[in-house]
């Protein structure tokens, strides 16, 4: 059974700065791509980041870049988001979620992405 687990979340203030783990089983970590999403009360699911973890490829959303940094571990087979000055538009469920590396495929989409961790709350406090 393929597990994605999320952990670090939290209340900090703006300008503060959180990681975020996201621990993965159940499938091969080097064959998967893995994203970050988040989703703020009222609003769609957004997507924030994604590394490709054979070749440590890294994408971000422009509302993140420069802020946020994503790495992996693949021998604990853990993502990481390292997000700094954060802001209070931050604030959300951050999920992460596993897709199979596709070069064709569209990092932002979810829908590109089989599971999905249960997501962990950020809230940054202005």
């Amino acid at each position: 059974e393929v597990q994605l687990v999320e952990s670090g979340g939290g209340l900090v203030q703006a300008g503060g700065s959180l990681t975020l783990s996201c621990g993965a089983s159940g499938l091969s970590f080097d064959h998967y791509d893995i994203g970050w999403f988040r989703q703020a009360p009222g609003k769609e699911r957004e997507a924030v980041s994604c590394i490709v973890t054979t070749v440590g490829l890294t994408y971000y959303a422009d509302s993140v870049k420069g802020r946020f940094t994503i790495s992996s571990d693949n021998a604990k087979s853990t993502v990481y988001l390292q997000m700094n000055s954060l802001k209070p538009e931050d604030t959300a469920v951050y999920y992460c979620a596993a897709r199979p590396q596709d070069p064709h495929a569209m990092w932002p989409d979810p829908t590109e992405y089989d599971y999905w961790g249960r997501g962990t709350q950020v809230t940054v406090s202005s």
